[in-house]
């Protein structure tokens, strides 16, 4: 382990966390219809979030919390290859937080990649 590593994961677990339910709320946007955790989960994949890191149980606590504040809905169906599925779908409040967010982060990352790059003025 290098002397550096402590502090990467730190600051990946500290981003991580404040941009999980943004990532989880634009894939819910994008489908056209309600997805359970295991298919979120392989649609992060597909894209290389780092987010996760491949943690998919990382996701019902940041679920739930979405559901509880409104932005998602949720409801169980059974299924024909084991137990009961939770599936989530952005609700139109959902939306209009999700746009909100975006706007923040966009201005944030600007922002950050100013500061980065040296373009301080």
């Amino acid at each position: 382990m290098s002397d550096t590593e402590p502090h990467l994961k730190k600051f990946q677990k500290e981003l991580s966390t404040g941009t999980v339910s943004l990532v989880l709320l634009a894939v819910l946007a994008q489908s056209g219809e309600p997805l359970y955790g295991y298919q979120i989960a392989k649609r992060l994949e597909q894209t290389g979030d780092p987010l996760l890191g491949g943690k998919q149980s990382a996701l019902y606590p940041v679920l739930r919390n979405l559901s509880a504040a409104g932005l998602a809905d949720s409801h169980v169906e059974p299924s024909v290859s084991g137990p009961p599925r939770r599936y989530y779908r952005i609700t139109p409040l959902g939306q209009r937080v999700l746009a909100e967010w975006r706007t923040s982060w966009e201005t944030t990352r600007q922002s950050v990649d100013a500061v980065l790059e040296g373009q301080l003025r």
